[in-house]
């Protein structure tokens, strides 16, 4: 069905939105973390690189 996307992309996408709410809590609470910020733009790519291999 064009359009749609699955269980898998619809979780991962739930968990990146997830992430960046967390680690901007986290920011704000208690200062920038680089490391927190790298894991979830990798996260992001994931999410993005699995949306775009959906058929």
């Amino acid at each position: 069905m064009p359009g749609s996307t699955n269980g898998s992309t619809k979780t991962m996408g739930a968990l990146t939105v997830g992430g960046l709410v967390v680690v901007t809590a986290y920011t704000v609470a208690l200062g920038s973390n680089g490391w927190l910020w790298f894991g979830w733009v990798v996260l992001g790519l994931l999410t993005l690189a699995l949306v775009l291999t959906q058929p």
